[in-house]
């Protein structure tokens, strides 16, 4: 695999549209996302106005992927133990640090090789 160069938060940027279409998409009020995130509901605003102040907001990566993350039903991460939201709303823990079936359909849908860290710790020896 590739190793990853380093790159900033501007890589692929988020709009302000996108943003607003991606909390809609769940359901959410802006004091939704803004918890579901750990954020405040005003940061959610300028998220969605691309704009505090006069000045341009860009959406960072953690959010972003934070985003992606709450849109797959993962609601928790602890380096180890996975809580999602099973399809009937009912919550699930899973161990391990990416489920197979996660890293599965990232490379599916990206073309992407994926790696997870047990793979990594295999691979290490």
């Amino acid at each position: 695999m590739k190793k990853a160069e380093k790159s900033g938060d501007d890589d692929i940027p988020m709009s302000p549209e996108k943003f607003r279409a991606w909390r809609r998409a769940l359901g959410w009020k802006q004091k939704d996302a803004a918890d579901a995130l750990g954020l405040k509901k005003r940061m959610i605003q300028y998220y969605e106005k691309g704009r505090r102040d006069g000045k341009k907001v860009t959406i960072p990566k953690s959010v972003r992927l934070a985003c992606y993350a709450l849109s797959k039903g993962v609601t928790d991460f602890d380096g180890e133990l996975v809580v999602a939201v099973a399809p009937g709303g009912d919550l699930e823990a899973h161990s391990g640090p990416l489920e197979p079936e996660l890293a599965a359909d990232a490379q599916k849908a990206d073309g992407i090789a994926v790696e997870t860290p047990l793979d990594a710790g295999k691979n290490a020896g």
